[in-house]
């Protein structure tokens, strides 16, 4: 079993800044796990002390049952894939992959059998004869993946290795290592950027910030239920649109903002407090042109309008002056500075403490 664990692990360089905090997670067996959030936010990190190529300042991280803070990084029977591939470029493809296990002094039978099989899963038999120079951005990705595959470690870690690819690219290649999941059975954790990438990919999702973990869920329990604001506004693309108002009770809850407000579908007891500061938050795709009796409506005047095919992003300002963004099918096509009105899905709404950002449940 690859399970791997991280207890209260944290990273405090030598100038006192600390780029993670106190970490624990559990990554399950045959788990294709996603470290997601903006740069700096100490998911590169964090994978790095599960690899042993950053020292770990506080915590413990075990692999398989197995405490590694001292081992080494080739003992601890796992295969990273970095951003830059990390070709040698004087070595074939077939060279590439065997280097490493020619250093642990595999039966040349064995080394062959393992880069033929892996070369076959990944459509890269054609190419194994070649330097890398003679390849394309993808055809080196998958060199450095059937690098890791013929090692057969306990873990896989990826460092954002789709960084370098084109936006065409990234999607197939996407798909390519969601498949290898599938086939392999193997734990993976994998560290991007890209939400779009964390949403389609994992099994989890861990949402971090500033050194912290926000949140870890399923994607669309992410997507659906985020805890606070950060997460709300980090997943999506594009991203939830807010509004700060308070809550006013005179009669049925209402929401106020900017000299306008609308009926909220509140139960009764919602503990929100009269005339709390609280922010609204709604998905692009929950706002629509299309009438529907007793939802809430907004006069706004469009600014810019993206056609993407079968849909279209409408940028729109309100009264306040903050800008937003409505996801509208193709047939609904605004013009610029068109006076519209756009109606909101009420059972959509998702409300923060203006303070902290927490989600406030009801």
């Amino acid at each position: 079993m690859a399970q791997v664990e991280l207890k209260n692990v944290s990273k405090i360089y030598d100038d006192n800044v600390t780029a993670v905090r106190d970490v624990s997670l559990r990554v399950i067996d045959k788990e294709f796990l996603v470290l997601v959030g903006p740069s700096g936010c100490g998911k590169s990190t964090a994978l790095r002390m599960i690899a042993g190529l950053e020292e770990i300042s506080r915590g413990t991280i075990t692999i398989d049952d197995r405490i590694v803070n001292d081992v080494a990084p080739k003992d601890r029977d796992i295969a990273m894939v970095f951003q830059n591939y990390a070709l040698y470029p004087h070595m074939t493809v077939r060279e590439n992959m065997a280097f490493g296990l020619k250093l642990r002094k595999y039966d040349s039978s064995e080394i062959t059998r393992r880069v033929d099989e892996a070369a076959a899963v990944l459509g890269i038999k054609e190419y194994l004869d070649r330097k890398p120079k003679a390849l394309s951005g993808g055809q080196r990705q998958r060199v450095a993946l059937g690098r890791a595959i013929v090692r057969q470690p306990k873990v896989f870690l990826f460092d954002e290795p789709l960084s370098n690819l084109d936006a065409n690219l990234r999607v197939q290649m996407r798909t390519e290592i969601t498949r290898l999941h599938q086939k392999l059975q193997t734990t993976m954790i994998y560290v991007t950027h890209d939400q779009v990438e964390a949403m389609s990919m994992g099994d989890r999702i861990v949402v971090m910030k500033d050194g912290l973990v926000q949140q870890v869920d399923s994607p669309l329990d992410i997507y659906h239920h985020p805890v606070n604001r950060f997460v709300a506004g980090f997943i999506g693309s594009p991203t939830m649109n807010f509004f700060t108002g308070s809550i006013t009770r005179n009669g049925s809850p209402a929401f106020r903002e900017a000299g306008t407000s609308f009926t909220l579908p509140l139960r009764t007891d919602t503990p929100f407090g009269e005339n709390r500061e609280v922010i609204l938050g709604i998905r692009p795709e929950h706002v629509s042109m299309k009438e529907q009796q007793g939802r809430p409506r907004r006069k706004v005047f469009v600014d810019v309008v993206e056609p993407v095919g079968n849909e279209v992003f409408a940028y729109f300002s309100t009264g306040s002056g903050r800008q937003f963004v409505a996801r509208l099918s193709s047939d609904d096509l605004p013009s610029v500075q068109e006076e519209c009105e756009f109606v909101f899905d009420p059972s959509r709404f998702h409300f923060f403490d203006a303070t902290s950002g927490e989600t406030l449940r009801g």
